[in-house]
Formats: C-alpha cells, sequence, structure tokens
C-alpha cells in the first residue's frame, strides 16, 4: 500500500530512550483523533522488529499481522473511527495500521531502560 495518499497521519510523541514516556497524536485528514487514555499512552502492537540492539533480525519480530491486529482490536477500532466520521472500510483500517506501524514501539526498543 502507497503511504503518499494516507489520510493519516501517526506519531509518537516521545523519542531516543525515552519512548516509555510518550502518547499517540494521530490525525486524519489534517484533524485530530482523539484516543482513548489507554490506547493513546501505549504502543499500538503492530507487526515489526523494535529491538534496539537486532533491529534487522527477524527472530525478534513482535506484534499482530494486520489481519490479526483489526480482529483484535476492532471495538475501539469501531468507536473511534465512528466517533470520527471514519468510514470504516478494510482500506481505512489498512491505512490507521500503516501509519502508526512506522512509529509503533515496545518497552525496551529504545534501551533506555536496560
Amino acid at each position: 500500500m502507497s503511504t503518499d495518499n494516507n489520510p493519516f497521519q501517526a506519531k509518537w510523541t516521545a523519542q531516543g530512550h525515552t519512548l516509555c514516556l510518550g502518547h499517540w497524536e494521530i490525525q486524519y485528514q489534517g484533524k485530530a483523533i482523539e484516543l482513548p487514555q489507554q490506547i493513546k499512552e501505549n504502543h499500538m502492537d503492530t507487526f515489526g522488529i523494535f529491538s534496539w540492539l537486532y533491529p534487522d533480525d527477524e527472530d525478534f519480530a513482535e506484534g499482530l499481522e494486520l489481519a490479526d491486529w483489526i480482529a483484535e482490536k476492532a471495538d475501539w477500532l469501531i468507536e473511534l473511527f465512528d466517533a470520527h466520521d471514519i468510514p470504516f472500510e478494510e482500506q481505512t483500517i489498512a491505512q490507521f495500521y500503516e501509519a502508526v506501524n512506522k512509529s509503533d514501539w515496545r518497552c525496551g526498543s529504545c534501551g533506555g531502560c536496560m
């Protein structure tokens, strides 16, 4: 999927060795989306390699691929999309996943607490 036309922009606010202190800032078509607090302050559990020691080692891959992620997160995604008048369709869900996946993280993935 091309990121050029993604209507979602997602940013995790913390950088460097303090990733666990951040929160999500997400926009849809330039408008802020307010996430539920529990979701806003945690990783999104998307699939990737989050090891700061072995960033290219597939053995350290974790998280959920798109289809499994949708199945697990559907309840709050439906509510979120509905609250912001976002079409709950396969393409828009995939675009949301793609946007957050770029900035997703895991506890320990920055090495700050090691």
